[in-house]
């Protein structure tokens, strides 16, 4: 009888597991409520990186990019994003990370850690170096993509440049503005899964809006 339990316990231990961590996944991005440090009074300058479909910001001193629809960038080891130019920022899951973006040579990187010395800067940073085995492994073959599969390059959400300073959008009327001028379908799942949540806000804050 002992022996019975065991063997259906285990399975059902296992797929417990392997349900939590692909919940996990799914997530991938968390809600846009963080200030990381970054402070952009104006709509910046976002210039095409050549040969791929995402732009980065020249004069912004910070990792800074614009892909398929949404702001990205990378501080303190972590990716953050945006739909909106200067935040509030969400979190992004490494494992989430959209692939255009892990393959920018590291020359596009305006901040880079100290730990891209020595990486070839027309190559993309090494991630796999750097995430560990297991990303890599869930990621196979990410820099070694066709560079015919590129997506097109989404349009410049160039509306905000009229949101500055005192005008710019709270938190909760971003999502409102965004849809009413931005029309275009963003293609990642993170990306999709970032206008979900801010579909739906959480109780509490809609409970302190007047």
């Amino acid at each position: 009888m002992k022996k019975i339990r065991f063997v259906l316990f285990v399975p059902l231990f296992l797929l417990c597991i392997v349900t939590s961590a692909t919940a996990g996944v799914s997530i991938g991005i968390g809600l846009p409520n963080l200030n990381i440090g970054i402070n952009i009074p104006i709509f910046p300058q976002l210039v095409p990186v050549p040969g791929y479909p995402v732009y980065y910001a020249p004069q912004v001193n910070a990792n800074y990019f614009f892909y398929d629809g949404m702001y990205w960038v990378f501080q303190n080891d972590n990716w953050y994003a945006s739909s909106w130019y200067n935040g509030p920022w969400a979190l992004v899951d490494p494992l989430a990370m959209p692939v255009p973006i892990l393959n920018i040579p590291v020359s596009y990187y305006r901040v880079p850690p100290v730990y891209f010395r020595g990486w070839a800067p027309n190559a993309a940073p090494r991630w796999g170096q750097h995430w560990g085995h297991a990303w890599e492994q869930s990621h196979s073959g990410w820099n070694r993509g066709a560079r015919g599969s590129v997506p097109a390059r989404a349009p410049l959400p160039v509306y905000q440049r009229q949101f500055s300073g005192n005008k710019y959008p709270r938190v909760e009327q971003q999502h409102t503005i965004h849809t009413q001028n931005y029309h275009y379908q963003p293609h990642e799942t993170v990306v999709r899964q970032h206008y979900m949540q801010q579909r739906a806000p959480a109780p509490a804050q809609r409970g302190r809006r007047e």
